[in-house]
């Protein structure tokens, strides 16, 4: 077995593009060699810094198996003529092959075939030919030339290939730079070139050169030693999202404590940490009750400081940064946000919809429909009314203008400055919410409708011009948006029924379109957050869509009692059911049924259990106790499966038939109220007997 290093050198690449590459460059690799048949019992690890992808593999074979290949060519009837000499098409396949016709076989199949040893080749040849266009193969947002136009792209210049197989190098090239043995250390700290011998001697010579290769080790080196530095009484308000950029920005961290003006913490927290955290990527610093403090810490790619001065210069850096910030709260305070709702028609949202003007009035007729729709007081709807009138108005602040990465947070920090009631204020500041499929949504009603009715609007505007999402594009974002108002609905327990939704949004004639997108989104829901299996999300949503609090509701009920011993049956019975009728041949209507036709015994005493089972359900489903609802439904088993034992469906009478067809199918009707039971798998029901 053989180990492969593979080591890309390159200018630095930006951090955020960095845990992709390792990925894809790991993912592609495993395809490549899954292709070369070179695949069984290899283990794959990539790692990567600003400046290197390095991909180890071990137990790499050191050559393909042999195999036979079996090539197919024409029939007997088109490869010989009566006499039995070759045709055209007989020459054709034999040159093709490379043999003689006589050394040609005639298949089981009637069909002329060649089977021939195809001699496996070295890994290092195959891996030679493949690893240039798998490095190429890495996919970035933007890759550029460095060798001249019409060279490969890459995403930073490629400046040296280590490839080495068992030792030896892998030959190969790419825009001019050719594979060797020969590796670079830190940019400043270390020394270069150095000759590679083998994986362990790589990591040695890192090693020795301010390069710490895992990025799991950067990562914990980061964290222990920015504690390390803390006064007594502090703590690190860790951030994941910073610490991976941090990670894949530096090949030898080293974390720094500094400090600024306990003045500056006038200003809110979001303020000061959206400057630390995204603008300078220090980690904030609290105290033991969790309130912000005059100190930061800083990482840098230097391996210390101990003059000082790069922790001077990030001071200095800082405090520009917070005199700025104060500035700008300072002079936003001059105008509330009620008299900046006119400047919103300055400022545009949308080509075809208009300016934040227009796509606040369109907020504001979505919120009116949808508090209306959920009954508010009166007291609670002017709130979210006043919330939705001011929620976009911080986009004409100089605060967001430098960092726009508060709008939202910002509106809501204003609005409580300024003397709104607290409701509102905490209802702009949620309205963006959530942000992604696991962040929080809003915490209140009027901000959940503040946001619904954002979300809505934008999700109308543009079904209604048409920009709907194709494939895997959605540059609008708007599936981020459509789940975002399911998970609102569904979280939030908020009663509104899908069509509601989509009138309130204003989706012209596109409305079903959208309906369609908001149903998709909430199948999705249930499956990935609700975690319901696919067929009881099917179940439920095929009984009924309307109202996504209640299939939610019915979904949990389903899963609940789906685990009783009766209920495999009964799922098989429900399901013979919708098959009987299928496959009538003819319309069933269901009701109208003719007790008169009724046969005694089974059948009659179904349908008298049906209707007592019938009247129990709408008084269990009138208070919503959807899994009191299926274990009355499961009642009835005993005497579906009599039912299908004595009873003959399609009898030959015809009037007997129709007869039983419609009940079977006022049954189903009945019974596929809180779910279709036709839909659920049998075979993945516990207790299923036959």
């Amino acid at each position: 077995m053989s180990s492969l290093l593979l080591e890309v050198g390159t200018e630095e690449i930006p951090a955020r593009m960095i845990g992709r590459a390792r990925r894809d460059l790991e993912r592609l690799f495993v395809q490549e060699i899954r292709a070369l048949d070179i695949h069984d019992g290899v283990t794959v690890r990539v790692e990567a810094t600003p400046r290197r992808l390095t991909l180890f593999a071990e137990s790499l074979p050191a050559r393909q198996a042999d195999r036979v290949q079996t090539l197919t060519g024409p029939p007997r009837r088109i490869a010989f003529e009566a006499d039995g000499s070759p045709t055209r098409a007989a020459l054709g396949f034999a040159r093709k092959a490379g043999v003689p016709v006589d050394e040609l076989e005639m298949g089981a199949d009637g069909k002329l075939s060649l089977r021939r040893l195809i001699k496996g080749r070295q890994a290092g040849e195959l891996l030679a030919e493949r690893l240039p266009e798998l490095v190429l193969g890495l996919r970035f947002p933007r890759a550029m030339y460095w060798a001249g136009k019409g060279s490969p792209r890459f995403i930073r210049p490629i400046r040296w290939l280590v490839a080495l197989l068992d030792g030896e190098v892998v030959p190969f090239e790419i825009a001019g730079v050719s594979s060797g043995r020969e590796t670079f250390g830190h940019r400043r700290l270390g020394l270069g070139p150095h000759r590679v011998g083998g994986p362990d001697d790589y990591l040695r010579i890192l090693q020795e050169n301010a390069v710490i290769l895992s990025s799991d080790a950067r990562s914990q080196k980061i964290v222990s030693e920015a504690e390390a530095v803390l006064p007594a009484g502090c703590r690190l308000r860790r951030n994941e999202r910073l610490l991976e950029t941090l990670v894949y920005e530096t090949e030898y961290p080293a974390a720094l404590l500094g400090g600024f003006d306990s003045s500056y913490l006038s200003l809110p927290d979001e303020v000061l940490e959206t400057v630390m955290l995204v603008h300078q990527k220090y980690f904030a610093v609290e105290d033991e009750s969790g309130a912000l403090t005059s100190r930061f810490v800083a990482v840098a790619n230097s391996g210390g400081d101990e003059s000082g001065v790069i922790r001077a210069g990030h001071e200095r850096v800082l405090r520009a940064r917070f005199n700025d910030a104060r500035f700008f709260w300072n002079f936003d305070q001059r105008t509330s946000l009620a008299d900046r709702v006119e400047d919103l028609k300055d400022v545009t949202f949308q080509a075809s919809l208009g300016t934040y003007w227009d796509k606040t009035q369109a907020n504001l007729a979505a919120a009116a429909r949808i508090v209306e729709s959920l009954n508010l007081d009166a007291g609670a709807a002017a709130q979210a009314m006043r919330a939705v009138k001011l929620a976009k108005c911080d986009l004409t602040t100089e605060m967001v203008g430098e960092f726009p990465e508060l709008q939202g947070q910002v509106g809501g920090l204003y609005a409580s400055a300024q003397g709104e009631p607290d409701a509102v204020a905490e209802a702009i500041y949620d309205h963006y919410l959530p942000l992604g499929a696991a962040g929080r949504i809003p915490r209140s009603t009027a901000g959940r409708v503040v946001s619904l009715a954002d979300k809505l609007a934008t999700l109308g505007g543009m079904f209604e011009l048409g920009l709907m999402p194709t494939g895997s594009k959605d540059p609008l974002a708007l599936r981020r948006a459509a789940l975002s108002v399911v998970r609102i609905v569904m979280e939030g327990q908020m009663p509104l029924a899908l069509d509601r939704l989509v009138e309130v949004s204003g989706a012209g004639g596109h409305a079903s379109d959208l309906r369609r997108f908001l149903l998709e989104r909430l199948r999705h829901w249930l499956r990935d957050a609700g975690g319901f299996a696919a067929d009881v999300v099917q179940a439920v949503l095929a009984a009924s869509d309307e109202v996504p609090v209640d299939v939610l509701a019915r979904a949990q009920a389903l899963a609940e009692v789906r685990a009783a011993p009766e209920f495999g049956s009964l799922a098989v019975s429900f399901k013979r059911i919708r098959n009987i009728l299928d496959r009538a041949g003819e319309p069933v209507a269901s009701g109208g049924v003719d007790e008169s036709l009724l046969a005694p015994g089974a059948e009659a005493d179904l349908h008298r259990s049906l209707g007592q089972v019938a009247e129990r359900i709408a008084g269990r489903r009138a208070s919503r106790d959807y899994a009191a609802s299926l274990r009355e439904i499961a009642v009835l088993r005993p005497a579906l499966d009599r039912y299908f034992d004595d009873v003959l469906v399609m009898a030959e009478d015809i009037a007997v038939r129709r007869n039983r067809l419609a009940f079977l199918a006022g049954m189903l009707e009945a019974l596929s109220t809180v779910a279709d039971f036709a839909a659920i798998a049998p075979d993945a029901v516990p207790g299923r007997t036959r």
